[in-house]
C-alpha cells in the first residue's frame, strides 16, 4: 500500500498545481480501492483536496488567500478524461467566455458525448449535459464556442454593438476556423460567421 501511495503522490506532485483529477488518473498504479484509499489519505494530510465524490485536485496556493478554487474548464476537463469523452462549453457560460455576457452562471453547462451528470462545487454547479453528434462536431474549437454563445444569446439579440465585441476578440486564425466549421452551425449563425470573416477583409 506504501508503494502506491508514494507513485500517485509523486505523479500528483509532478503535475503543476492546479491539476483537477479523478480516480481513474490513477489506475495503472492499482485497484480501484487502493487507489480510493490512498486519496483519502492524502486528503487527510492536507496534501490534496476533494471537490465532490470522486474529483480532487492539487490546489494552486496563494500566500494571503491560501488554496485557490480549480476553474470550470479544469474541472469539466477531469471528468472528460475520466469517461474519455468531449465537452464543449454552452449556454452562458460560453457567452461569458467570449466576453459577450457580464453574467456567471452559478450552472455552468457543458456539451459532452457521454452521459449526462451533475457535480456541485463550491456556490457553482458543473452540469455536463449529453448531445447529438452535431453539436459536438466543433468541441473544443472556437467555432463550437461561439455557436454555443450565438445560440444562447439568440439571433434578436445579435446586433452590430455584439458583433464588433465579438470581431475583437477573434484571431484571423479564429475567422478562419468559423467558415470551416459553418457547415455544424444553423443557417442565421453561419451569416453571422461570413460578417466575422468580412471584417478582416
Amino acid at each position: 500500500m506504501q508503494a502506491i501511495q508514494n507513485k500517485i503522490l509523486k505523479r500528483i506532485q509532478g503535475k503543476k498545481r492546479g491539476w483537477v483529477f479523478t480516480p481513474s488518473h490513477f489506475l495503472d498504479l492499482g485497484s480501484d480501492m487502493s487507489v480510493r484509499k490512498t486519496l483519502q489519505i492524502l486528503c487527510d494530510r492536507g496534501q490534496i483536496r476533494r471537490l465532490a465524490w470522486g474529483l480532487y485536485d492539487y490546489p494552486k496556493q496563494h500566500p494571503e488567500l491560501g488554496d485557490l478554487s480549480p476553474t470550470p474548464d479544469q474541472i469539466a476537463k477531469a471528468l472528460a478524461d475520466k469517461d474519455s469523452s468531449r465537452i464543449q462549453p454552452s449556454g452562458a457560460y460560453a457567452a461569458n467566455l467570449l466576453g459577450l455576457s457580464d453574467q456567471v452562471p452559478a450552472q455552468l453547462v457543458f456539451l459532452t458525448d457521454a452521459t449526462d451528470r451533475r457535480i456541485p462545487v463550491g456556490r457553482q454547479e458543473i452540469v455536463l449535459k449529453r448531445t447529438t453528434p452535431k453539436n459536438m462536431a466543433t468541441a473544443g474549437r472556437i467555432s463550437g464556442l461561439v455557436i454555443q454563445a450565438l445560440r444562447y444569446l439568440g439571433k434578436e439579440h445579435v446586433d452590430d454593438m455584439m458583433l464588433d465585441k465579438l470581431a475583437r476578440r477573434l484571431s484571423c486564425d479564429d475567422r478562419q476556423q468559423l467558415i470551416k466549421d459553418i457547415r455544424y452551425a444553423p443557417a442565421w449563425i453561419g451569416a453571422v460567421f461570413r460578417q466575422l470573416a468580412e471584417k478582416d477583409e
